[in-house]
């Protein structure tokens, strides 16, 4: 098990919060919630050590398309593939109202 953290920058915070997806499922569940203007902060909590550089990469492609609004995320990962990972990120940003 590890514990990831990232940093990018961002918006302004939502006003609302997200859950998305559910660990039990056998992938992971992402919450959103609002944070500091202009930082966006992701916490993964993974099943898949030594994965650091693939979620780098997956949020940099991410975040690359869009400047995403202030939130602090936490992951909880069991093993999802970064095409779930994304689906989750993007259904949690529409709960959110920011596409």
């Amino acid at each position: 098990m590890e514990i990831l953290s990232f940093e990018f920058p961002a918006g302004q915070p939502p006003k609302g919060r997200a859950l998305v997806g559910c660990v039990g499922s056998g992938d992971l569940e992402v919450l959103l919630e609002p944070g500091m203007a202009g930082t966006l902060s992701i916490q993964v909590h993974t099943s898949v050590n030594g994965a650091e550089q693939r979620w780098q990469h997956l949020f940099q492609r991410l975040f690359q398309e869009q400047t995403p609004p202030a939130l602090n995320i936490q992951i909880h990962d069991f093993g999802a593939t970064p095409g779930v990972v994304r689906l989750r990120l993007e259904q949690g940003f529409e709960e959110l109202g920011h596409d």
